[in-house]
């Protein structure tokens, strides 16, 4: 596996640089983050100018159809920023589950207005009794008349603030021994009456609760097959999961940067700190752990692009490495940086913030670690895969 990008990726990379250095500067995102929509309204439409929101969406419906590689350097180099708004939730995530579960009219409908930025799609799943598995999933709608009728919570639902549309998971049947049994999708448009949101506050990001009170829907809000959705979803849910991991590891990268920067120019007894031995052992832990996640991160994309054996080991493996890796990347930095780097104004917290807000999505590490034990009980590897 070749971890240099070729001509196409580094002008993507590029592309975003140069719009960051142009148009959202770090102190800028500062600002951003505090505001109630918690990201620009301008960087949205000219995201969807440039393409970047139908990365995901085919040609035929207005978008770009990128190889998930070339989508990964595309939030590398947001996570890098870190660019805030529904990049990833309505420029990846949603496209991917329609795509899997979407029938032709459904995703003639909402495709097209996903990658033109008109619609802000998002994704709820867990719920007060939290959980990322299927078996966690126990909002139940009511059978009425032609349609469904809904009512309960759904926490932690990333721009849930903003969203113009949730694909909401909910228990139609018997779920099973394992839960995955009796899951559907109902694609639920926010301007229905009953249907609230708001964003939590705290340390978390633009994650927010969504609240269903006596919401009617029509029958053509089933995205997919009813109480036999769980398994199209995981596949969605399998190749989104690294753009994720991409993302941290644009934030790791940029704490590692800004730390060996610090570590040049600060001066303490007449030479730079970077020439002390604990600085530079923090240095090298940082390191590690930004090296370790973009090589599991690379590697999980390049076997589902590929069509490889042990996609779904490497996608579990990148989402542990990751999500450990850029809150161990963020500790490090800060140790570097000792007090400047908690002033609000030096940016270095911005991904604080970020690398805990993103640690549970899609699943936090303990989750993953489970799923994976499960695969590897079973897991035969061919004498072929060569990685």
């Amino acid at each position: 596996m070749d971890l240099s990008l070729n001509e196409g990726q580094q002008l993507l990379k590029r592309g975003v640089e140069d719009f960051i250095q142009r148009e959202a500067q770090r102190d800028t995102i500062i600002e951003l983050r505090e505001t109630p929509l918690g990201y620009s309204e301008d960087h949205w439409a000219q995201a969807a100018e440039i393409g970047w929101l139908g990365a995901a969406v085919p040609e035929q419906h207005g978008g770009t159809d990128l190889d998930l590689t070339d989508i990964g350097v595309l939030f590398e180099a947001l996570g890098y920023a870190p660019l805030p708004g529904p990049f990833f939730s309505s420029g990846v995530l949603a496209p991917l589950i329609i795509r899997e579960l979407g029938d032709d009219a459904q995703q003639a409908e909402h495709l097209p207005r996903i990658a033109s930025g008109e619609g802000i799609y998002t994704f709820a799943l867990t719920e007060p009794d939290y959980g990322w598995g299927p078996e966690s999933v126990q909002l139940r709608p009511s059978v009425n008349g032609d349609g469904y009728e809904l009512d309960g919570v759904k926490l932690f639902v990333q721009d849930a603030h903003v969203a113009t549309h949730v694909i909401t998971a909910v228990r139609t049947g018997d779920p099973g021994p394992d839960g995955s049994g009796g899951l559907s999708l109902l694609l639920v448009d926010t301007s229905t009456p009953g249907v609230s949101a708001r964003r939590l506050d705290g340390f978390l990001g633009a994650e927010g609760e969504l609240r269903f009170e006596s919401v009617q829907l029509p029958r053509s809000a089933l995205l997919g097959p009813l109480d036999e959705a769980w398994a199209p979803l995981e596949r969605a849910l399998l190749r989104a999961t690294p753009i994720l991991c991409a993302y941290k590891v644009g934030g790791s990268q940029a704490v590692f940067d800004m730390a060996v920067e610090y570590s040049r120019t600060r001066h303490q007894f007449g030479q730079p700190i970077g020439r002390f031995q604990h600085v530079q052992n923090h240095m090298i832990q940082l390191v590690n752990h930004l090296d370790a996640a973009r090589w599991t991160t690379y590697h999980a994309l390049w076997k589902l692009d590929g069509g490889l054996h042990g996609a779904d080991v490497a996608v579990h493996t990148a989402k542990i490495t990751s999500s450990e890796g850029y809150i161990h990347a963020t500790n490090y930095s800060h140790e570097v940086h000792a007090g400047v780097g908690v002033m609000r104004e030096y940016s270095l917290t911005l991904y604080t913030r970020v690398s805990r807000a993103l640690y549970h999505a899609l699943g936090d590490p303990q989750y993953h670690r489970r799923r994976l034990g499960d695969l590897l009980v079973d897991y035969d590897p061919p004498e072929a895969d060569v990685d």
